[in-house]
């Protein structure tokens, strides 16, 4: 069964994150990032489609851009912590 969910950012140039997951096998069917960079966000997009929702927090948690402390890739991740926790 797929949900869809959508995560507020903070602190990253995209302001959103809209998630489809296959409930049932806690994978990730499409993601879409409002705002951002376009070829990163597009490029992490496709990149994390198809994987294990830990798979992608392992992969993306923690990556920071420039001086930031967070990223797009690191606000995926936490997006899915959260989804994680109420699937």
């Amino acid at each position: 069964m797929q949900v869809k969910y959508v995560y507020t950012t903070s602190g990253t140039c995209s302001k959103q994150i809209e998630i489809s997951v296959d409930k049932d096998s806690k994978t990730i069917e499409d993601v879409y990032f409002v705002g951002g960079c376009p070829g990163n966000t597009v490029g992490v997009a496709t990149l994390v489609r198809g994987r294990q929702i830990d798979d992608v927090i392992n992969l993306l948690e923690g990556i920071p851009c420039g001086t930031k402390r967070t990223s797009c890739p690191d606000q995926l991740a936490q997006a899915l912590k959260e989804i994680k926790s109420n699937l």
